[in-house]
């Protein structure tokens, strides 16, 4: 049985692994063209109602997909304006704080199934505690 726990231990950390490098290394060059609901919005004219009130994603820990304080300056070559985007780094940072938190969050998940099925296993042959 230990060489089995080995073997799944073995795998999933090689899985979360290559979760984190692909996090690390793809998120940067990810699209800035808006998704298929903010497209949608666009085409069809209400976007607008949709940015008179402030965005649900400005008050999220990590907005719009980048890591908050990581930007740096642009100019935009139609208005002129300069505008602050993320960087690479604001983005990978971002991608790697997502997936070890949603490795962490299936983890603790699975710890607490696991026991509740445990703790059904021995109540069910028995196991458990005397009742006097």
């Amino acid at each position: 049985m230990e060489a089995r726990r080995k073997s799944i231990i073995v795998f999933t950390l090689a899985g979360l692994a290559v979760a984190v490098a692909l996090a690390l290394v793809i998120s940067p060059w990810a699209s800035s063209s808006p998704d298929g609901l903010e497209k949608v919005a666009e085409d069809k004219g209400f976007i607008e109602k949709a940015e008179e009130t402030e965005p649900a994603w400005e008050s999220s820990p990590i907005p719009d997909y980048a890591v908050p304080g990581l930007t740096t300056e642009v100019v935009d070559e139609e208005t002129g304006e300069v505008a602050e985007e993320p960087t690479k780094l604001a983005t990978a940072l971002a991608g790697l704080i997502g997936t070890v938190g949603i490795f962490l969050i299936a983890w603790g998940l699975a710890l607490v199934l696991k026991k509740k099925k445990g703790e059904t296993e021995v109540a069910a042959s028995g196991g458990g505690p005397a009742l006097e």
